[in-house]
């Protein structure tokens, strides 16, 4: 008889009464359910009493001492090997209170007793979870230390070893499982808190709706985890049922209404041991699903609005309705239709999304004058289909009249937009069109007028009145505001009320193509070789400045008033603008002078007759001109040999008359020049001298003659007067006095008597006015930002002239300004090509007088 785990109710481990079936191999762990009936316990009973005369103790809670094992001991089989026993599976209860609680006693039957050492490794003892399970040493019992969660372990694997006092392995080691026995110690759990379930309202019973699903943490095999399913509470009458065992609900009854309710809420039990042990509860959140069994209805029998005539796209008015299904679902949504009273299509009816009402509108103008007064039937269904049993609604229809009020219409075009055509440069009062329109309000007496709103070249003129269009100029066919050929213009017509109505009407006007342009040939020279198998002959082109169809296709043709270009030419057509020239026997080398007529495609044709130089060369084997060749096939390109002789005879002729025109030219400037000179003898203390050079400072002798101031004698012949003195235009007087000539100073230090004689000389000429009195220039205009030369209320004497401010100008203005001052301290000086400048400036600059007037 082999061993077997009795169970957690019977708490106790039973051994094989024979040596033989406990052998290695021969005992098996019980895989059988825990003992659930009295005969089991009875069995237990009987067994462990049959145990007990045998002398062995069984693992009982309660009793102190745990059964002894002897998993090595060998019994004695001659002729055979000896195996060892093994260990029987040790149950031991979830959530055991009394600790340390003994479990087996295991020995070795090598050594006596306290020879022996034992020990156990594994979980629960030097494995996570560590300290559960613990030995002693020297007896072998096996004692637990913690209390067991089978749902976190079901089952412990430990091994067992057997050693002597030295620490000699005595026995090989050994398995010992315990097995934990589970508790209902577990609640069930729903997974999760609220279960949501739809249907459709008016569902037959026995209909799907959710399930509901708990879990146990017990052990499944056992009635801890046995589940059943109950409803402890609904809404209303009891509509829904569900499944003890799967936890299903389904509808049980006929008269879900959404509209009556629309949600239901379930309170569910879920409970284990069959249903007799510990619970939990959960809810049901079930929704009905709106399906269309009410049918829309207007609010009223009939609507009364008002719309404006000759408009469109405008709102009149709203029809109102009810529907008792889901708010924005296709059950609820209206849809509009005319059933009368709108032949013609001018009203439409769209739904509002939101209110679900019906908006009128017009989408085609009304015309007062035609009715006054529409008298539509309208009726209103549901996007989705109505369901097959529901009722019909009592007012599916209404009737809506629409009073149409008059106001005063625009004009209208007849035809709109009016097009015509007209041939390019037309001249100016040419009939276009007559851009006539209508004034729809027959009932009221009013007269149209028309004028241009719209007419970029200003090319149009409109008749007030008729609305007759004419040109008032001939339109360039280069004009800008040409598109394609086409001119497009604006024309208003409007009436004479009070605010007057206005219609536009559109213009557009074809310019069409006049062929008045003949083609032009392209190139106009060429060149070809000598003999006619060599090249590929002359590609011709031709150009024409109208537009199709009166350009290509391109005629090309030797002139028919030159026949006997023919006999050495021909020309042949490449394609529809281009012909290719070609020689029909060898000629001379060099410019020939042809003559092609070009004929375009155009209505009536034009054509051209044009010249064409061709130069004919040798020609290599490629059939290129030879380099010997290239410089008379340019010439010929050119100008003749004639021309250029012309050309260079009327440039040397040119020449020629040019010449003596120079030399008599450049006699008189040169008398001139001799005469001007005297001139400036005369008077030099109020005239500059321009020597069109630059001294180079004081020690620069060479820049001005010195010796003109040095040898004064030497020039005395050149001073004499010649004929009558000039007259100065500013002076007060009309005739000037002669005055005697000066003698020049001789020496440097007479210079100082020159100058200060001559000032005097100055001062007391009534002929021209003294340096203190304004002088009369040409006017050049108020604001100048110059200071005046001189000062009216300025002395006669020099020493009341202030010349420092000349310093601030450079060194060279400081220098004039000292010189001016004092004349004696100039006079002492060596005088250098400054001082000369200065010294012939004489008193003109110092009085601030003008030059005299030649």
């Amino acid at each position: 008889m082999c061993c077997h785990s009795l169970g957690a109710p019977a708490r106790a481990l039973v051994l094989s009464l024979s040596p033989r079936c406990v052998r290695a191999g021969g005992c098996r762990p019980d895989t059988r359910p825990p003992l659930r009936r009295p005969m089991d316990a009875a069995l237990l009973v009987a067994l462990g009493l049959l145990a007990q005369s045998l002398g062995l103790s069984l693992g009982v809670p309660g009793q102190r001492r745990p059964s002894t094992l002897y998993p090595w001991h060998r019994a004695p089989a001659p002729g055979r090997v000896r195996r060892a026993w093994v260990i029987p599976p040790i149950s031991v209860s979830e959530n055991h209170k009394r600790l340390p609680y003994p479990l087996v006693q295991i020995k070795s039957d090598k050594q006596p007793l306290g020879s022996v050492i034992y020990s156990i490794q594994g979980p629960g003892v030097d494995e996570e979870p560590q300290g559960v399970f613990s030995i002693d040493k020297f007896t072998g019992k096996v004692f637990l230390n913690a209390m067991l969660d089978r749902e976190k372990t079901d089952r412990f694997r430990l091994r067992a070893f057997a050693l002597d006092l030295g620490g000699a392995t005595l026995e090989e080691p050994t398995d010992l499982e315990i097995v934990v026995v589970d508790q209902n110690d577990n609640r069930p759990v729903f997974r999760q808190e609220a279960f949501s379930g739809r249907v459709l309202e008016g569902a037959v019973p026995g209909t799907y709706v959710t399930r509901a699903e708990a879990t146990d943490a017990d052990d499944p095999e056992t009635d801890n985890a046995a589940l059943r399913y109950s409803i402890l509470e609904q809404d209303g009458p009891q509509l829904f049922s569900i499944d003890e065992h799967t936890g299903d609900i389904r509808t049980v009854q006929v008269g879900l209404d959404r509209e009556v309710v629309a949600v239901y809420n379930l309170t569910l039990q879920v409970a284990d041991m069959s249903g007799d042990g510990l619970t939990a509860t959960a809810s049901a959140i079930i929704t009905l699903e709106d399906v269309n069994d009410n049918a829309p209805g207007f609010t009223r029998d009939e609507f009364f609005m008002e719309a404006t005539e000759a408009v469109s796209g405008v709102d009149v008015g709203r029809l109102q309705v009810e529907d008792r299904d889901l708010p924005g679902s296709p059950n609820w949504a209206a849809r509009f239709t005319i059933l009368e009273g709108d032949p013609k299509g001018q009203f439409a009816i769209r739904t509002d999304p939101k209110t679900n009402e019906g908006v009128l509108s017009v989408v085609k103008p009304l015309d007062y004058e035609s009715c006054e007064q529409y008298n539509l039937r309208v009726a209103v269904q549901n996007e989705a289909p109505l369901q097959a049993a529901a009722p019909r609604a009592e007012r599916g229809q209404a009737r809506v009249s629409v009073r149409v009020q008059d106001i005063n219409e625009a004009p209208v075009f007849q035809e709109n937009p009016l097009r015509t055509s007209l041939p390019e440069g037309v001249p100016p009062g040419t009939p276009v069109a007559t851009f006539s329109a209508q004034d729809p309000d027959t009932q009221r007496l009013q007269r149209l007028s028309y004028s241009k709103d719209y007419d970029p070249d200003d090319w149009l003129r409109v008749d007030k009145a008729t609305g007759q269009i004419q040109t008032q100029r001939v339109l360039s066919p280069a004009s800008p505001f040409l598109k394609d050929g086409w001119y497009r213009a604006i024309i208003l017509a409007y009436d004479d009320a009070s605010p007057p109505s206005t219609a536009t009407g559109t213009l557009s006007i074809e310019i069409l193509e006049v062929n008045d342009h003949a083609p032009e040939l392209s190139p106009p020279s060429g060149s070809v070789c000598s003999k006619p198998d060599q090249g590929s002959g002359l590609l011709l082109g031709a150009t024409d400045a109208d537009l199709p169809p009166h350009g290509a296709p391109f005629h090309f043709q030797l002139s028919p008033r030159v026949p006997e270009l023919t006999r050495n030419w021909s020309v042949s057509r490449v394609n529809v603008s281009h012909a290719r020239l070609r020689l029909r026997h060898q000629v001379r080398e060099g410019l020939h002078r042809l003559s092609l007529l070009l004929r375009d495609s155009g209505q009536p044709p034009q054509q051209r007759e044009q010249p064409l130089n061709v130069t004919v060369c040798r020609c290599g084997p490629d059939g290129a001109c030879l380099p010997g060749a290239a410089a008379r096939r340019a010439g010929g390109v050119g100008v003749s040999l004639g021309a250029l002789v012309i050309v260079l005879a009327s440039i040397i002729l040119l020449l020629l008359l040019a010449l003596p025109v120079a030399l008599v030219t450049r006699s008189r400037r040169q008398s001139g020049d001799k005469g001007f000179l005297h001139g400036l003898q005369d008077d030099l203390r109020d005239n500059i001298l321009n020597y069109d050079e630059q001294g180079g400072g004081e020690e620069d002798q060479d820049a001005y003659d010195i010796n003109q101031l040095r040898h004064p004698t030497e020039l005395a012949a050149l001073c004499a007067p010649l004929g009558r003195p000039p007259l100065r235009r500013d002076a007060p007087f009309g005739r000037v006095r002669p005055q005697p000539p000066r003698m020049l100073p001789t020496s440097p230090a007479d210079i100082a008597d020159f100058i200060n004689d001559g000032l005097e000389v100055a001062d007391s000429d009534p002929s021209v006015p003294p340096y203190d009195t304004a002088l009369i220039y040409d006017y050049e205009g108020d604001g100048s930002v110059a200071g005046t030369l001189s000062s009216i209320l300025s002395s006669l004497g020099d020493e009341d002239q202030d010349y420092s401010c000349l310093r601030d100008w450079g060194p060279r203005f400081a220098r004039l300004a000292d010189l001016a001052r004092d004349p004696r301290e100039a006079a002492a000086r060596k005088p250098s090509s400054t001082d000369a400048f200065i010294l012939h400036a004489g008193r003109g600059w110092k009085g601030a007088r003008a030059p005299a007037s030649q």
